[in-house]
C-alpha cells in the first residue's frame, strides 16, 4: 500500500493505494498519527478510490483511527469506497460507524 496526504485549511486526506492489510499498519498509523494532536486539524478523510483489497486488520485499524481522531474532537469520513472494498465495509456495518460515500 501507498499513501499521500493532502492537508488544505485543517482538512486532511489521506489518499491509500494497493492492498490495506496487515502488512500495512505501520505505514497506515504513520500517515494518521500526525494529526492527532493538530489543533488545526478539524477532519480527516481516509480516501479508497486506490484500494482494491483490504482484509479483517484493516477493519481494525480503521476502528483505531476513529478512537484516537474521535477522541482528540475529529471528524473521520471514509470516501471512494467502491467495489469489494464498500462490500466488506458494508457487511461489517461500518456505515453506521463513519461516514461513507
Amino acid at each position: 500500500m501507498q499513501t499521500s496526504i493532502l492537508n488544505e485549511s485543517g482538512k486532511v486526506v489521506i489518499k491509500l493505494s494497493g492492498r490495506f492489510d496487515f502488512n500495512t499498519h505501520r505505514e497506515f498509523r504513520a500517515a494518521y498519527e500526525p494529526f492527532i494532536a493538530d489543533t488545526v486539524v478539524r477532519s480527516v478523510a481516509v480516501d479508497f478510490s486506490g484500494v482494491d483489497y483490504l482484509d479483517s486488520s484493516a477493519l481494525g485499524m480503521l476502528l483505531m483511527l476513529r478512537d484516537k481522531l474521535g477522541g482528540a474532537g475529529k471528524d473521520v469520513a471514509l470516501t471512494g469506497v467502491r467495489g469489494n472494498v464498500k462490500q466488506v465495509l458494508d457487511i461489517a456495518n461500518f456505515g453506521k460507524l463513519f461516514q461513507i460515500s
